[in-house]
């Protein structure tokens, strides 16, 4: 597997592996109305211009896992984590993560995600991420923040 940047070419993949992926996040609130489901082509296209995606690839070159970030003010805001539900487990979204972080070095990280996800926040944790701030998004989501200093 490597990791390289995205190209502009690449956006719809990733957006095809991003509804994919996230079926596992909608299960968690049995229903398909969470923001990574909604996001548009158009939405992952101005991801693209504002900072860093990067993409994981297989041996035959296909995109297996893809995360998002871009800095602001010294604080780099990763999202949209992803791998492959059939990749899930092998070390491939710690990879990225921490790729991600070389892209932006010596800065302040942060990303959120659900409270349902203890999957997510376990791997997080596990990379150095502390949890400083919960928000209601919706009657049923929550986010955690969490940051890496």
């Amino acid at each position: 597997m490597i990791i390289v940047r995205a190209e502009k070419r690449d956006l719809q993949n990733i957006l095809d592996l991003q509804y994919l992926a996230y079926q596992s996040e909608a299960r968690l609130f049995d229903s398909q109305d969470i923001p990574p489901l909604k996001q548009t082509l158009t939405d992952v296209e101005d991801e693209y211009q504002k900072g860093i995606i990067l993409k994981a690839l297989d041996e035959d070159k296909t995109i297996i896992g893809s995360v998002r970030a871009f800095c602001d003010n010294g604080t780099v805001y990763i999202g949209k984590l992803m791998v492959h539900p059939s990749k899930q487990g092998q070390g491939i979204g710690t990879r990225l993560l921490i790729e991600m972080e070389k892209q932006y070095p010596n800065q302040r990280y942060e990303l959120f995600t659900s409270t349902r996800s203890e999957k997510n926040i376990a791997l997080y944790q596990k990379l150095g991420y502390k949890s400083f701030a919960e928000e209601q998004v919706t009657e049923e989501l929550r986010f955690v923040h969490m940051e890496k200093v």
